[in-house]
Protein backbone atom coordinates (compact mmCIF):
# COMPACT_ATOMS: atom_id res chain seq x y z
CA UNK A 1 0.00 0.00 0.00
CA UNK A 2 1.36 3.41 -1.02
CA UNK A 3 1.13 6.44 1.23
CA UNK A 4 -0.21 9.43 -0.67
CA UNK A 5 -0.36 12.98 0.64
CA UNK A 6 -3.37 14.88 -0.67
CA UNK A 7 -2.86 18.67 -0.58
CA UNK A 8 -5.86 20.99 -0.88
CA UNK A 9 -7.00 24.51 0.00
CA UNK A 10 -4.43 27.20 -0.60
CA UNK A 11 -4.09 30.95 -0.33
CA UNK A 12 -6.20 31.56 -3.41
CA UNK A 13 -9.66 32.80 -4.39
CA UNK A 14 -10.21 29.23 -5.61
CA UNK A 15 -9.61 27.73 -2.15
CA UNK A 16 -13.18 26.49 -1.76
CA UNK A 17 -13.19 24.71 -5.14
CA UNK A 18 -10.02 22.88 -4.14
CA UNK A 19 -11.64 21.64 -0.94
CA UNK A 20 -14.68 20.39 -2.84
CA UNK A 21 -12.45 18.52 -5.26
CA UNK A 22 -10.45 17.02 -2.38
CA UNK A 23 -13.60 15.66 -0.75
CA UNK A 24 -14.55 13.88 -3.96
CA UNK A 25 -11.06 12.42 -4.34
CA UNK A 26 -11.09 11.20 -0.75
CA UNK A 27 -14.40 9.43 -1.38
CA UNK A 28 -13.19 7.83 -4.61
CA UNK A 29 -9.53 6.91 -4.05
CA UNK A 30 -8.80 3.19 -3.85
CA UNK A 31 -8.19 2.58 -0.14
CA UNK A 32 -6.88 -0.89 -0.90
CA UNK A 33 -3.97 0.66 -2.81
CA UNK A 34 -3.45 3.97 -1.05
CA UNK A 35 -3.23 5.27 2.47
CA UNK A 36 -3.99 8.99 2.46
CA UNK A 37 -2.38 11.70 4.56
CA UNK A 38 -4.43 14.88 4.25
CA UNK A 39 -2.60 18.22 4.19
CA UNK A 40 -4.66 21.39 4.13
CA UNK A 41 -3.25 24.80 3.30
CA UNK A 42 -5.39 27.33 5.13
CA UNK A 43 -6.35 30.73 3.75
CA UNK A 44 -3.33 32.31 5.43
CA UNK A 45 -1.05 29.91 3.56
CA UNK A 46 -0.14 27.70 6.56
CA UNK A 47 0.29 23.99 5.93
CA UNK A 48 -1.66 21.86 8.42
CA UNK A 49 -2.08 18.16 9.03
CA UNK A 50 -5.79 17.42 8.79
CA UNK A 51 -8.26 14.71 9.62
CA UNK A 52 -10.66 14.05 6.78
CA UNK A 53 -13.59 14.88 9.03
CA UNK A 54 -12.17 18.39 9.58
CA UNK A 55 -12.74 19.50 6.00
CA UNK A 56 -15.76 21.74 5.72
CA UNK A 57 -16.21 24.49 3.19
CA UNK A 58 -12.64 25.63 3.85
CA UNK A 59 -9.45 24.23 5.37
CA UNK A 60 -9.82 25.10 9.08
CA UNK A 61 -7.12 27.15 10.79
CA UNK A 62 -6.47 24.26 13.18
CA UNK A 63 -4.50 21.05 13.22
CA UNK A 64 -0.72 20.62 13.62
CA UNK A 65 1.27 23.06 11.50
CA UNK A 66 3.83 21.60 9.15
CA UNK A 67 7.30 22.70 8.12
CA UNK A 68 9.37 21.64 5.12
CA UNK A 69 12.92 20.31 5.15
CA UNK A 70 14.54 20.24 1.69
CA UNK A 71 17.60 18.11 1.03
CA UNK A 72 16.53 14.96 2.86
CA UNK A 73 15.69 11.77 1.01
CA UNK A 74 12.86 11.20 3.50
CA UNK A 75 11.23 13.17 6.29
CA UNK A 76 10.84 16.34 4.22
CA UNK A 77 7.54 17.31 5.90
CA UNK A 78 7.77 17.87 9.67
CA UNK A 79 5.08 18.40 12.30
CA UNK A 80 5.87 21.47 14.39
CA UNK A 81 4.04 20.19 17.48
CA UNK A 82 6.25 17.13 18.05
CA UNK A 83 9.10 17.82 15.58
CA UNK A 84 8.47 14.44 13.91
CA UNK A 85 8.08 13.84 10.16
CA UNK A 86 4.72 12.76 8.81
CA UNK A 87 4.58 9.30 7.25
CA UNK A 88 6.74 9.49 4.12
CA UNK A 89 4.55 10.13 1.05
CA UNK A 90 5.40 8.22 -2.10
CA UNK A 91 3.54 10.83 -4.13
CA UNK A 92 1.65 14.08 -3.66
CA UNK A 93 -1.84 14.42 -5.10
CA UNK A 94 -2.12 18.16 -5.66
CA UNK A 95 -5.65 19.45 -5.99
CA UNK A 96 -4.93 23.16 -5.60
CA UNK A 97 -6.42 25.72 -7.96
CA UNK A 98 -5.41 29.22 -8.96
CA UNK A 99 -2.44 31.29 -7.78
CA UNK A 100 0.01 29.45 -5.51
CA UNK A 101 -1.60 26.22 -6.63
CA UNK A 102 -1.45 25.91 -10.39
CA UNK A 103 1.10 28.60 -11.23
CA UNK A 104 4.32 26.64 -10.69
CA UNK A 105 5.09 27.93 -7.20
CA UNK A 106 4.14 24.82 -5.24
CA UNK A 107 5.36 22.64 -8.09
CA UNK A 108 8.82 24.20 -7.69
CA UNK A 109 8.66 23.64 -3.95
CA UNK A 110 7.83 19.96 -4.40
CA UNK A 111 10.60 19.61 -6.97
CA UNK A 112 13.00 21.01 -4.33
CA UNK A 113 11.69 18.42 -1.87
CA UNK A 114 12.10 15.73 -4.55
CA UNK A 115 8.55 14.51 -4.06
CA UNK A 116 6.55 13.31 -7.10
CA UNK A 117 3.31 15.20 -7.62
CA UNK A 118 0.20 15.07 -9.79
CA UNK A 119 0.03 17.75 -12.48
CA UNK A 120 2.36 19.44 -14.95
CA UNK A 121 5.86 20.41 -13.85
CA UNK A 122 7.01 23.93 -12.99
CA UNK A 123 7.25 25.27 -16.55
CA UNK A 124 4.00 23.82 -17.83
CA UNK A 125 2.13 24.98 -14.73
CA UNK A 126 3.44 28.53 -14.81
CA UNK A 127 2.98 29.21 -18.53
CA UNK A 128 -0.49 27.65 -18.66
CA UNK A 129 -1.59 29.72 -15.67
CA UNK A 130 -0.58 33.00 -17.29
CA UNK A 131 -3.11 33.45 -20.10
CA UNK A 132 -0.94 36.11 -21.76
CA UNK A 133 2.18 33.90 -21.94
CA UNK A 134 0.13 30.80 -22.80
CA UNK A 135 -1.52 32.49 -25.76
CA UNK A 136 1.81 33.76 -27.07
CA UNK A 137 3.09 30.17 -27.09
CA UNK A 138 -0.10 28.84 -28.63
CA UNK A 139 0.04 31.43 -31.42
CA UNK A 140 3.65 30.46 -32.06
CA UNK A 141 2.49 26.84 -32.40
CA UNK A 142 -0.05 27.88 -35.03
CA UNK A 143 -3.06 27.48 -32.74
CA UNK A 144 -5.91 30.01 -32.91
CA UNK A 145 -6.59 32.19 -29.86
CA UNK A 146 -8.79 35.24 -29.36
CA UNK A 147 -7.40 38.63 -30.33
CA UNK A 148 -6.76 40.94 -27.41
CA UNK A 149 -4.47 43.28 -25.55
CA UNK A 150 -2.61 42.98 -22.27
CA UNK A 151 -2.74 45.77 -19.72
CA UNK A 152 -0.75 46.09 -16.50
CA UNK A 153 -1.99 47.83 -13.37
CA UNK A 154 0.18 50.91 -13.91
CA UNK A 155 -1.37 51.32 -17.39
CA UNK A 156 -5.01 51.23 -16.35
CA UNK A 157 -5.54 54.98 -16.91
CA UNK A 158 -4.53 54.62 -20.56
CA UNK A 159 -7.47 52.35 -21.39
CA UNK A 160 -10.05 53.69 -23.81
CA UNK A 161 -13.23 51.62 -24.06
CA UNK A 162 -14.35 53.14 -27.37
CA UNK A 163 -11.01 52.42 -29.04
CA UNK A 164 -11.02 48.86 -27.73
CA UNK A 165 -14.51 48.14 -29.07
CA UNK A 166 -13.58 49.68 -32.41
CA UNK A 167 -10.71 47.19 -32.58
CA UNK A 168 -12.38 44.09 -31.11
CA UNK A 169 -16.10 44.71 -31.39
CA UNK A 170 -18.68 44.48 -28.60
CA UNK A 171 -19.04 42.79 -26.20
CA UNK A 172 -15.47 42.33 -24.99
CA UNK A 173 -14.08 40.24 -22.15
CA UNK A 174 -11.96 41.44 -19.23
CA UNK A 175 -9.92 38.70 -17.51
CA UNK A 176 -7.19 38.53 -14.88
CA UNK A 177 -4.17 36.94 -16.59
CA UNK A 178 -3.51 34.54 -13.70
CA UNK A 179 -6.82 33.26 -12.42
CA UNK A 180 -9.31 30.49 -13.13
CA UNK A 181 -12.88 29.36 -12.51
CA UNK A 182 -14.22 32.59 -14.04
CA UNK A 183 -13.04 34.59 -10.99
CA UNK A 184 -12.73 38.25 -11.98
CA UNK A 185 -13.90 37.56 -15.55
CA UNK A 186 -16.44 39.98 -17.05
CA UNK A 187 -18.34 40.22 -20.32
CA UNK A 188 -18.93 43.94 -20.88
CA UNK A 189 -21.12 45.86 -23.32
CA UNK A 190 -20.93 49.43 -22.00
CA UNK A 191 -18.28 51.87 -20.82
CA UNK A 192 -19.74 51.77 -17.30
CA UNK A 193 -19.55 47.96 -17.21
CA UNK A 194 -16.00 48.15 -18.54
CA UNK A 195 -14.86 50.50 -15.77
CA UNK A 196 -16.39 48.26 -13.10
CA UNK A 197 -14.89 45.15 -14.68
CA UNK A 198 -11.39 46.65 -14.75
CA UNK A 199 -11.73 47.65 -11.10
CA UNK A 200 -12.82 44.15 -10.07
CA UNK A 201 -10.33 42.20 -12.20
CA UNK A 202 -7.37 44.19 -10.85
CA UNK A 203 -8.27 42.91 -7.38
CA UNK A 204 -7.03 39.47 -8.47
CA UNK A 205 -4.01 40.21 -10.66
CA UNK A 206 -1.70 43.00 -11.75
CA UNK A 207 -2.07 42.00 -15.41
CA UNK A 208 -5.31 41.72 -17.37
CA UNK A 209 -6.35 40.48 -20.79
CA UNK A 210 -8.97 42.38 -22.75
CA UNK A 211 -10.22 40.15 -25.54
CA UNK A 212 -12.70 39.92 -28.36
CA UNK A 213 -15.68 37.64 -27.95
CA UNK A 214 -15.44 34.40 -29.89
CA UNK A 215 -18.89 33.31 -31.05
CA UNK A 216 -18.85 29.57 -30.84
CA UNK A 217 -19.65 26.47 -28.85
CA UNK A 218 -17.67 25.95 -25.65
CA UNK A 219 -16.02 22.53 -25.84
CA UNK A 220 -13.58 20.82 -23.48
CA UNK A 221 -11.15 17.96 -23.93
CA UNK A 222 -9.37 15.98 -21.20
CA UNK A 223 -5.73 15.00 -21.76
CA UNK A 224 -3.82 12.40 -19.74
CA UNK A 225 -0.20 11.31 -19.96
CA UNK A 226 3.48 12.20 -19.98
CA UNK A 227 5.53 11.20 -23.02
CA UNK A 228 2.56 9.79 -24.98
CA UNK A 229 -0.55 11.69 -23.84
CA UNK A 230 -4.06 10.61 -24.83
CA UNK A 231 -7.25 12.63 -25.24
CA UNK A 232 -10.90 11.94 -24.60
CA UNK A 233 -13.70 12.90 -26.93
CA UNK A 234 -14.78 16.49 -26.34
CA UNK A 235 -17.63 17.49 -24.09
CA UNK A 236 -19.80 20.57 -24.30
CA UNK A 237 -20.95 22.95 -21.60
CA UNK A 238 -24.64 23.70 -22.13
CA UNK A 239 -25.55 26.80 -20.13
CA UNK A 240 -29.10 26.57 -18.84
CA UNK A 241 -29.77 29.56 -16.60
CA UNK A 242 -26.90 32.03 -16.96
CA UNK A 243 -25.81 34.17 -19.91
CA UNK A 244 -22.28 32.85 -19.56
CA UNK A 245 -20.50 30.02 -17.78
CA UNK A 246 -19.89 31.88 -14.53
CA UNK A 247 -18.38 30.73 -11.24
CA UNK A 248 -21.86 29.91 -9.96
CA UNK A 249 -22.68 27.89 -13.06
CA UNK A 250 -19.49 25.88 -12.62
CA UNK A 251 -19.61 25.21 -8.90
CA UNK A 252 -22.67 26.47 -7.08
CA UNK A 253 -25.45 24.79 -9.01
CA UNK A 254 -25.68 21.55 -10.92
CA UNK A 255 -28.75 23.04 -12.64
CA UNK A 256 -27.07 26.20 -14.02
CA UNK A 257 -25.21 24.25 -16.71
CA UNK A 258 -25.11 20.69 -17.93
CA UNK A 259 -22.39 18.65 -19.58
CA UNK A 260 -22.99 16.93 -22.89
CA UNK A 261 -20.53 14.06 -23.32
CA UNK A 262 -19.66 13.51 -26.08
CA UNK A 263 -20.53 16.78 -27.76
CA UNK A 264 -22.64 16.60 -30.90
CA UNK A 265 -19.99 17.29 -33.52
CA UNK A 266 -19.05 15.57 -36.75
CA UNK A 267 -16.35 12.91 -36.81
CA UNK A 268 -14.04 15.31 -38.65
CA UNK A 269 -14.67 18.08 -36.09
CA UNK A 270 -14.05 15.66 -33.22
CA UNK A 271 -10.71 14.60 -34.66
CA UNK A 272 -9.69 18.21 -35.27
CA UNK A 273 -10.66 19.30 -31.75
CA UNK A 274 -8.72 16.38 -30.24
CA UNK A 275 -5.70 17.23 -32.40
CA UNK A 276 -5.77 20.89 -31.32
CA UNK A 277 -6.11 19.89 -27.65
CA UNK A 278 -3.11 17.57 -27.90
CA UNK A 279 -1.00 20.17 -29.72
CA UNK A 280 -1.88 22.79 -27.10
CA UNK A 281 -1.02 20.38 -24.24
CA UNK A 282 2.38 19.72 -25.76
CA UNK A 283 3.03 23.34 -26.75
CA UNK A 284 2.71 24.40 -23.10
CA UNK A 285 4.84 21.51 -21.77
CA UNK A 286 1.96 19.91 -19.90
CA UNK A 287 2.31 16.51 -18.24
CA UNK A 288 0.17 14.06 -16.25
CA UNK A 289 -3.14 15.87 -16.89
CA UNK A 290 -4.82 19.00 -18.18
CA UNK A 291 -8.20 20.08 -19.54
CA UNK A 292 -8.13 22.06 -22.77
CA UNK A 293 -11.02 24.51 -23.22
CA UNK A 294 -11.86 25.44 -26.80
CA UNK A 295 -14.39 27.23 -28.98
CA UNK A 296 -15.78 25.83 -32.24
CA UNK A 297 -17.24 28.55 -34.47
CA UNK A 298 -20.06 28.14 -36.97
CA UNK A 299 -17.42 28.32 -39.70
CA UNK A 300 -15.62 25.32 -38.19
CA UNK A 301 -12.67 27.25 -36.78
CA UNK A 302 -11.19 26.00 -33.49
CA UNK A 303 -9.85 28.44 -30.87
CA UNK A 304 -8.13 27.48 -27.63
CA UNK A 305 -9.47 29.54 -24.74
CA UNK A 306 -7.28 28.20 -21.93
CA UNK A 307 -5.62 25.11 -20.48
CA UNK A 308 -6.40 24.06 -16.91
CA UNK A 309 -3.47 22.13 -15.49
CA UNK A 310 -5.24 21.04 -12.28
CA UNK A 311 -8.89 20.89 -13.35
CA UNK A 312 -11.67 20.53 -10.84
CA UNK A 313 -12.66 17.12 -9.48
CA UNK A 314 -16.03 18.11 -8.03
CA UNK A 315 -19.17 16.06 -8.67
CA UNK A 316 -20.04 18.31 -11.66
CA UNK A 317 -16.52 18.71 -13.09
CA UNK A 318 -15.87 18.00 -16.76
CA UNK A 319 -12.43 16.36 -16.52
CA UNK A 320 -13.36 13.21 -14.55
CA UNK A 321 -16.70 13.03 -16.37
CA UNK A 322 -14.93 12.93 -19.76
CA UNK A 323 -12.69 10.06 -18.67
CA UNK A 324 -15.64 8.23 -17.12
CA UNK A 325 -17.32 8.38 -20.54
CA UNK A 326 -14.07 7.15 -22.12
CA UNK A 327 -14.13 4.04 -19.94
CA UNK A 328 -11.87 5.11 -17.06
CA UNK A 329 -13.91 5.35 -13.83
CA UNK A 330 -13.12 8.05 -11.26
CA UNK A 331 -11.25 5.67 -8.93
CA UNK A 332 -9.09 4.25 -11.71
CA UNK A 333 -8.38 7.76 -13.01
CA UNK A 334 -7.01 8.79 -9.61
CA UNK A 335 -4.74 5.72 -9.61
CA UNK A 336 -3.45 6.52 -13.11
CA UNK A 337 -2.66 10.11 -12.16
CA UNK A 338 -0.60 8.94 -9.18
CA UNK A 339 1.22 6.40 -11.33
CA UNK A 340 2.07 9.07 -13.91
CA UNK A 341 3.44 11.35 -11.18
CA UNK A 342 5.67 8.57 -9.82
CA UNK A 343 6.81 7.56 -13.32
CA UNK A 344 7.92 11.11 -14.11
CA UNK A 345 9.86 11.35 -10.85
CA UNK A 346 11.62 8.06 -11.53
CA UNK A 347 12.70 9.34 -14.95
CA UNK A 348 13.99 12.54 -13.36
CA UNK A 349 16.02 10.59 -10.80
CA UNK A 350 18.00 8.98 -13.61
CA UNK A 351 19.38 12.36 -14.64
CA UNK A 352 22.80 13.42 -13.41
CA UNK A 353 23.02 16.16 -10.81
CA UNK A 354 26.77 16.59 -11.31
CA UNK A 355 28.88 16.69 -14.46
CA UNK A 356 31.76 14.92 -12.69
CA UNK A 357 31.78 11.13 -12.45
Amino acid sequence: MKNIALICGGKSPEHEISVRSAKNILRAIDRNQFKVTLIGIDQQGRWRLQEESQLGKFVPAEGPQLALLPGNATGQIIRLDNKQPIEQPEAIFLILHGPQGEDGTIQGLLRTLELPFVGPDVLGSSVAMDKDVAKRLLRDAGINVARGVVVHAHERNTLDYDKLTQQFGSPIFVKPANMGSSVGVHKVKTAAQFAAAIEDAFQYDTKLLIEEMIYGRELECAVLGNEWPKTTEVGEVIVVSDEEYSFDAKYESADAAKLMIPAEVTEEEMERLQSVALRAYQALNCEVLSRVDMFLTAEGKVYVNEINTLPGFTNISMYPALWEAAGIPYTELITRLIELAISRQEARKRLKTSWRG
